[in-house]
């Protein structure tokens, strides 16, 4: 022991004894510091280089006041940590928590000899005249390194984080540091950073530097080898003073500023693992199972559309390569097509050669014909532009009134006007959706592409809501998997697309010919929504796509704008196929759908927990239903004028008052009956509920009514004699067992942003498939097949119509 007289730093004359001791591991020392001495402890530590051995400082306050805390400052060779016992940690609003026992992991500084004796000191000091009493213990942690595939178990709180050294062994790049605890609260911070010194290990800096997210019962964060150039890591667990960022009770205000705090016991006992994350091999096994299932449908379609033209398989086959190899031969002597025209069009070319295999290989088309098409196609007429009974405009009343319509009925539209509705590349519903998917999809790109560079800059993993224990990194990208999941969209959008183009073409040809069935039998061929259709198919693979890239509150409205586009589109087409004189103009209905989208982002912004925002959307909701019900009630034949309200007097009194007479249109009064009790329950249940996921209880709105009109319109096809072919039964059975399983993987919640980051994670489950997709990724694969047979059976349901007179198919 050495004693030394030193000249007290604060006043000048006064001497202060400074003591120096030999200590050891594992002893606990009881001593008394006040300001006339000052204690240094110095211990002999001997680091190893293929050894990690950490060295923990444990440190308790015996004395009751806390005007004059003890200072402690550990000196190592390359390090100086330092902090004050009783230790005060911030929280909200500046609340202030004192800890009298403090608990400190010393790190460790790198050694190039195999074996080497360091000294580290420990000194004791206080500007406290009176004597403080306090206990000292430096021990060695043994476990201090992580072992692959072993838990580990601990205690931490806020004064006494832990942190642990993993080091990648050979043949392992990637890793998953996993932290559980059996309790919800103390709220507590787990972080990975490289191994430097000093080690952020308190509340008040853990997000200083590395990987860090806050945790309840789960935690999880992937650790890629190659951004630790040490090829090791720290895991860092902090318990935070406060539980207010777990989503746990806020305390009480201080009644002073400067008021001390209780914080009571916020010990918490955690276990840790880190596990080899997958390999190359199954990122390859991934996206080829991903490719496969969907690129199936596509043979699927093919081996169809051979059965349809009643060819054998082997005959298709033959014949679908001899036309390649017609395309060869064209090819290779450079005698292709002049123009389009000589063909149709090269698109009616390369789907009459792998959607019509039985089609005649022939480019021979008069140049009548060609001429024909030209100035047709030059026509200054578009159907949204078109009046389309402007010469009958006296008898529109007459006809839209009748009580049993039929199809002729709506379908008076000039034959030519009807071929050329028929054309899409001019339909105002494909082009229209085609400029608003670019404009929409060019700033929600730059805007997640913004968020994965603040994650990966920040460390921050509380921005994202991921499903941390089946996030597969790929290059900046956090979660491939959730990314590659929504290739279906995309496959069997454009695959739904060419059906289409196939139907269109086939039908065109049909008028060409003057077929007097496609003339005047069946449902009105319009193309324009199905085009539609694919294209939002499509953008909701890629917006689900951007949503996943950093899934959150803010950005949850890419994942659902064109859901909202899929479900009014669909109810535009069922509704257009009865009434195809009388549907919406696409500059009617994407102005709807806008009005949707604007109510979801202030619902998003605005709604949680307002009433004002709740009262106002609930009669919204409520007028627009009885506006859609009137105009679908008297086919469009109403006014909203001055006079509305006299005229509705009016009504009552005749047929309510003067005489009880029944509905005319029972058929269309059971519909909107129904869709009003729907409706106004919704209503209700917002008012009364007021759910926080705003965009999905709007979602809920448009599938309710969706499903609705489409089991109408499915009971009156039936009721009115028509029958459902083969092939559209199996397309809706399919469909309905696909959307059961469907919404089972949805209903799963891996992950939520209705609640707090900490929280969300309590809901994250391991990969259930192939080690790399989880279930909201089945939802991804099964939702996109179940929404292509759903326009499937949109787009066959009324096949059996197709030699039927037009004024004998009911309007219902």
């Amino acid at each position: 022991e050495l004693s030394l007289g030193l000249p007290h730093s604060g006043a000048v004359g006064e001497t202060k004894n400074v003591v120096q001791k030999d200590a050891e591991f594992d002893v606990t020392y009881n001593d008394t510091v006040t300001s006339e001495n000052q204690t240094i402890y110095a211990f002999n530590h001997t680091v190893s280089r293929n050894k990690t051995e950490g060295v923990r400082v444990s440190v308790d306050v015996l004395s009751q006041g806390f005007e004059s805390p003890i200072l402690f400052v550990i000196r190592q060779k390359q390090a100086v940590l330092s902090f004050q016992v009783p230790l005060i940690l911030r929280g909200l609003y500046q609340r202030k928590y004192p800890y009298k026992h403090v608990g400190r992991t010393l790190c460790q500084p790198p050694t190039r000899a195999a074996s080497e004796s360091q000294y580290f000191f420990v000194d004791v000091s206080t500007l406290s005249n009176q004597g403080t009493n306090y206990q000292l213990r430096v021990s060695r942690v043994e476990s201090f390194t992580l072992q692959t595939d072993t838990k580990f178990s601990f205690t931490a709180s806020p004064s006494q984080p832990q942190y642990f050294k993993y080091v990648f062994p050979d043949g392992i790049d990637t890793v998953i540091v996993k932290v559980n605890s059996e309790m919800n609260f103390p709220c507590s911070v787990m972080s990975i950073q490289d191994i430097q010194c000093p080690v952020y290990d308190l509340d008040n800096n853990v997000a200083f530097i590395g990987m860090y997210q806050t945790m309840t019962k789960k935690g999880a964060i992937t650790v890629q080898r190659k951004d630790f150039p040490s090829n090791s890591f720290y895991v860092v667990i902090v318990v935070k003073t406060e539980d207010e960022a777990c989503g746990g009770p806020l305390r009480f205000y201080p009644l002073r500023p400067d008021e001390l705090i209780d914080a009571g016991n916020r010990s918490k006992v955690l276990d840790v693992m880190v596990s080899p994350a997958i390999n190359s091999d199954i990122y390859v096994i991934g996206m080829l199972f991903c490719l496969g299932i969907f690129l199936s449908f596509y043979l699927l379609t093919l081996l169809v559309a051979c059965l349809e033209n009643k060819s054998g398989v082997l005959v298709c086959c033959i014949k679908t390569l001899m036309k390649l190899t017609v395309l060869l031969c064209i090819l290779s002597t450079g005698k292709i097509p002049a123009s389009p025209y000589e063909y149709g069009s090269f698109g009616e070319f390369w789907t009459a050669l792998f959607f019509c295999p039985s089609c005649p290989l022939s480019i021979d088309r008069s140049l009548d014909s060609v001429g024909r098409s030209r100035q047709e196609s030059l026509s200054s007429v578009e159907e949204d532009d078109y009046d389309t009974l402007d010469d009958i405009n006296s008898d529109k009343n007459i006809v839209r009134t009748k009580k049993f319509l039929c199809v002729s009925d709506l379908a008076r539209k000039d034959k030519r006007i009807l071929k050329w509705s028929n054309s899409s590349q001019m339909s105002h519903f494909s082009r229209n959706i085609a400029t608003i998917a670019v404009f929409y999809a060019l700033p929600v790109v730059q805007l997640v592409i913004t968020y994965q560079t603040v994650v990966n800059v920040t460390g921050n993993q509380d921005i994202c809501y991921y499903n941390f224990l089946c996030a597969h990194p790929l290059g900046a990208l956090s979660a491939f998997n959730n990314i590659l999941s929504n290739l279906g969209y995309v496959m069997l959008g454009l695959l739904f697309l060419l059906i289409v183009l196939k139907r269109d073409i086939v039908h065109n040809r049909a008028l060409v010919r003057n077929n007097l069935n496609a003339l005047e039998c069946g449902i009105p061929k319009h193309f324009g929504l199905f085009y539609a259709m694919g294209t939002a198919l499509m953008m909701e693979g890629l917006l689900s796509a951007c949503y996943h890239v950093c899934p959150n509150y803010t950005n949850f409205q890419f994942d659902t704008s064109f859901m909202y586009m899929i479900a009014g589109l669909c109810m535009l087409k069922l509704y257009q196929k009865r009434h195809p004189d009388i549907n919406a103009s696409a500059y009617t209905a994407y102005a709807c759908l806008a009005v949707v989208i604007f109510f979801s982002v202030l619902g998003v912004v605005f709604g949680k927990g307002n009433t004002v925002f709740w009262i106002v959307f609930s009669v919204i909701h409520i007028l627009a239903t009885l506006l859609l019900s009137t105009q679908l009630y008297y086919m469009g034949r109403w006014r909203l004028d001055s006079g509305i309200l006299r005229r509705m007097v009016y009504v009552i009194y005749t047929d309510c008052i003067r005489q009880c007479s029944g509905p005319m249109y029972i058929d269309r009064m059971v519909l909107i009956v129904m869709g009003n009790i729907v409706n106004w329950c919704l209503a209700a249940y917002g008012l009364i509920e007021r759910p926080n996921d705003f965009a999905s209880y709007l979602l809920a709105i448009a599938i309710c009514n969706l499903l609705l009109y489409f089991a109408f319109y499915i009971i009156m096809k039936l009721r009115s004699g028509e029958r459902i072919q083969c092939l559209a039964l199996v397309c809706i059975l399919f469909t309905a067992v696909v959307w059961g399983f469907a919404l089972y993987f949805f209903f799963q919640g891996l992950s939520t942003w209705q609640k707090t980051p900490a929280e969300s994670r309590e809901h994250n489950r391991d990969c259930i498939l192939l080690s790399f997709f989880d279930d909201h990724d089945i939802w991804h694969f099964l939702s996109s097949i179940a929404m292509f047979g759903s326009f499937l059976v949109l787009l066959t349901m009324d096949d059996d119509l197709d030699t039927v007179q037009r004024d004998k198919i009911y309007v219902f």
